[in-house]
């Protein structure tokens, strides 16, 4: 059920504490950390704390949909990015290159980030 942790989730379990992760901040709503391969300099994951699979999920929660990105732009001022430029993305679907179904938003920066991606 959407919003319910899942207990093979490895985001749920970061949530949780059960699994470690390099926190960079953490809200009453959302979890954000460091991605362990990272794509750029700055790669940090925004999370919310309650499981949706993916950002289809998640868009029939408006307010977690918008905490998840108030998130990501504070993650972005606080690693330096937001003058210099960032990116947001939500990969839904293992199509889309989703591979933990806990859906995420992935915010990059620090280097100069080409379109299109892929």
């Amino acid at each position: 059920m959407a919003g319910e942790p899942q207990a093979d989730c490895l985001f749920c379990k970061i949530v949780a504490g059960e699994v470690p992760a390099d926190v960079v901040l953490d809200t009453a709503t959302t979890l954000a950390f460091r991605d362990i391969n990272p794509q750029a300099p700055t790669h940090v994951l925004v999370v919310p704390k309650a499981h949706y699979p993916n950002a289809a999920a998640l868009a029939a929660e408006p307010p977690l949909s918008a905490d998840v990105l108030s998130t990501a732009g504070q993650i972005a001022r606080l690693e330096g990015i937001d003058e210099s430029g960032y990116r947001i993305v939500l990969n839904t679907g293992s199509g889309a290159g989703q591979t933990v179904f806990h859906v995420h938003a992935h915010v990059l920066g620090g280097r100069g980030l080409r379109w299109p991606p892929g």
